[in-house]
């Protein structure tokens, strides 16, 4: 096993996302620490912008490291509510810190049962091997 970190709380996709759920149906949104390692030194993030509907699994912006540009997905159906925007002049935050300041962006979410479709900490790191 790896020493990147997969937080219990978290619910995670096969796009190596993560989504911290908290209150009235918004939720939180970042790449995984398996992510960022893939991707190597993060440089610039291309981020949606507030008000912007996205659909699950749809691309909503890019990750561009030293190595690659990859897209960033939606890992739910909903509304863009806040994009975190410490990211346009700390770009590295996403490496850093994955689950806390390298957060993405957070999302009102349209039908919260679609949570449920997501995978755990366990089943993710599954995917991993």
């Amino acid at each position: 096993m790896s020493d990147l970190e997969y937080p219990q709380e978290l619910r995670y996709t096969a796009e190596h996302e993560w989504v911290r759920t908290g209150n009235d149906d918004v939720v939180r949104v970042g790449i995984t620490s398996y992510a960022q390692d893939a991707l190597g030194d993060v440089v610039f993030v291309d981020l949606p912008s507030v008000g912007d509907d996205v659909t699950a699994g749809d691309t909503c912006g890019e990750i561009e490291s030293t190595k690659s540009v990859s897209d960033l997905f939606s890992p739910l159906t909903g509304e863009i509510v806040a994009v975190n925007e410490g990211l346009e002049a700390s770009s590295e935050l996403v490496n850093t810190d994955p689950y806390g300041e390298g957060w993405m962006f957070e999302l009102q979410v349209t039908d919260p049962s679609q949570l449920e479709s997501l995978m755990d900490a366990d089943a993710y790191t599954e995917t991993l091997d």
